[in-house]
């Protein structure tokens, strides 16, 4: 597939902007068969990232700040993520005893079970690479990560002044 017949662009402004495209562009299309994966489950994909986390740190209850700041989706509403983990059973919520403004997640036995299902699952979500070898797929994380620290260091230049004027 060319990228250009796909979005319908005649022509990019640089390789950059090329690449860019493509990788949103890519995202969509990935997003859209992890959401198909994961509706077979009856989660969405931050669902499933929240249960992941929670899972990882099992048996040690997390807060609603910890679980946002580790979700991959940063901008996701954990608390009513949360609300919604609670509300299927996957999820137990309590009062944190030492401060009553947060609250402790654990993940539940249901919720560990429903994981353990996706785990047998998750060869599948590999497919959707399939047309990369393995070193291919390795060389793109190394890559996007690269893309990852090249963004880090863009917002905090950019946003550098408006801290200190702050």
């Amino acid at each position: 597939m060319i990228l250009e017949k796909e979005i319908a662009i005649g022509s990019f402004r640089n390789d950059w902007q090329k690449a860019s495209m493509s990788i949103i562009y890519t995202y969509g299309m990935l997003n859209n068969g992890y959401e198909g994966f994961f509706k077979k489950h009856n989660l969405t994909t931050q669902q499933y990232n929240a249960l992941r986390i929670l899972r990882d740190q099992f048996p040690k209850p997390v807060s609603t700040s910890f679980l946002r700041e580790k979700m991959l989706d940063k901008m996701s509403d954990a608390s009513r993520l949360v609300s919604r983990l609670s509300a299927k059973g996957l999820v137990t919520v309590t009062q944190n005893p030492s401060d009553k403004r947060l609250v402790n997640i654990l993940i539940s036995p249901e919720g560990q079970q429903i994981c353990q299902e996706i785990d047998q699952d998750l060869p599948n979500l590999d497919a959707l690479l399939q047309g990369l070898t393995e070193e291919e797929a390795g060389t793109l994380a190394e890559l996007l990560a690269k893309v990852r620290e090249s963004i880090k260091t863009v917002e905090d230049r950019v946003s550098a002044p408006e801290k200190m004027s702050a």
